[in-house]
């Protein structure tokens, strides 16, 4: 029995500009979307992939109403080191969000508006 995370053995069965379909064996099928074949952009799927193709994939969902499964070979990859590496900060600047973080008004605007909207919703109410 599958399940999320497994790591399986497959065959590409066949292409689309989306992804690969491939067989799982006991009838089983799934699709490798086209951003799961690898890390970064891929152009053409046909670049990473052909028919016939013997493939080790992990099972990233099984949607429980329709049966489809989706796979992924990216998770078979070692992420680039160019891809994980963060921006780092210049020494002596911080880093500025635009929050209303030190405003500390909580819910004093909506108790403010609170009784108009009261009534107007008893005059609409009223109308009907």
């Amino acid at each position: 029995m599958l399940r999320i995370g497994n790591q399986v053995h497959g065959t590409v069965t066949g292409i689309q500009p989306y992804g690969a379909f491939v067989d799982l064996g006991d009838g089983v099928q799934g699709l490798i979307h086209i951003s799961e074949c690898h890390y970064g952009f891929v152009k053409d799927i046909h670049q990473y992939l052909t028919v016939g193709d013997e493939i080790d994939v992990v099972v990233l969902d099984i949607d429980e109403f329709t049966g489809k499964i989706s796979l992924s070979l990216r998770c078979m990859e070692e992420p680039k080191a160019s891809l994980t590496m963060t921006v780092p900060q210049q020494e002596g600047r911080h880093k500025h969000y635009w929050t209303s973080r030190n405003v500390h008004e909580g819910f004093a605007p909506i108790q403010s508006r609170r009784h108009a909207w009261e009534q107007e919703a008893l005059k609409e109410l009223v109308q009907k």
